[in-house]
């Protein structure tokens, strides 16, 4: 089992965090007592694999003090399962302005003079624990995206790319354009199937119209480009962290071309290592 603690000034983006976390399969709880981790490890511990990855959302609401906390991380350590501290940090001026940004109280706020001496306290009285984490990410300068990418660098078994779904749909222009799509991609150009008698009433699946599609030199150096197109830009979409990809390849009815493209570039996507779907909204759609 795998135990990650999310530790981290408040403002420093832990929210954010145990919700990408949660998205890479982390089972994620907040604010839980030093206290009360043995026990939970424990019964994770006992639950077959259900909860394989937690992640425990641990800040100045529960800190009491640093010893109580290293105690418990001294005795996960001694046993099987894998325990890491996480601390996310930013600059007493980041943290400052997202409050304003907000409007929200900071936690120390009742105890503080103004925003400035709570941001400052709680900077002191969590330095203890920034020196005992496994991993620190300064988020002052971090968009959501990158912050994002840096988790899946860091706990996404090193494949950024697995951390992105593509889904690739064809469709029909005639029934318009799919509202979800990232990328649209135009292939009425090719010759059309439908014109053919013994192929009009089959799909882009069908054998026979694939080979009638990609049996034209403009279709295949078409599929070549959009492949070297693909593998440039895939990993730029995952690295800038981006979730779910939609890549939607439109003819005129969605029956035959761009049923065939959507197939072939689906099996290319999966090849190159990436979560992928295929879908073909109305190539059983009549008229």
């Amino acid at each position: 089992m795998e135990i990650l603690i999310i530790s981290g000034l408040s403002g420093g983006g832990k929210s954010k965090t145990a919700s990408f976390l949660e998205d890479m399969g982390f089972y994620i709880v907040d604010n839980m007592p030093a206290a009360m981790i043995l026990k939970f490890a424990e019964f994770c511990a006992g639950a077959s694999g259900r909860y394989a990855r937690v992640a425990l959302v641990y800040d100045v609401r529960t800190a009491n003090t640093p010893t109580e906390l290293f105690e418990v991380l001294d005795q996960l350590e001694t046993m099987e399962d894998t325990c890491r501290m996480l601390f996310l940090d930013a600059e007493p001026a980041s943290i400052i302005k997202r409050y304003k940004e907000t409007r929200r109280r900071h936690p120390l706020s009742g105890e503080s003079d103004s925003l400035e001496d709570a941001v400052r306290r709680e900077k002191e009285m969590m330095e203890p624990f920034r020196k005992r984490a496994d991993f620190v990410i300064d988020t002052s300068r971090l968009s959501t995206a990158k912050l994002r990418g840096e988790l899946l660098r860091l706990f996404g078994g090193g494949e950024e790319k697995g951390g992105m779904t593509v889904s690739v749909m064809s469709f029909g222009f005639k029934y318009g354009i799919p509202m979800d799509a990232d990328l649209v991609l135009d292939v009425r150009f090719m010759p059309n199937p439908f014109y053919i008698e013994d192929l009009r009433h089959q799909t882009g699946l069908d054998k026979a119209v694939a080979d009638y599609v990609f049996g034209f030199q403009q279709t295949q150096g078409y599929l070549e480009r959009l492949e070297d197109l693909m593998g440039y830009t895939l990993p730029l979409y995952a690295e800038e962290g981006k979730a779910a990809l939609v890549i939607a390849v439109g003819c005129t009815g969605g029956h035959h071309r761009s049923v065939a493209v959507t197939h072939a570039l689906t099996e290319f996507i999966r090849q190159q290592g990436y979560q992928v779907s295929e879908n073909h909204r109305d190539m059983n759609r009549g008229g």
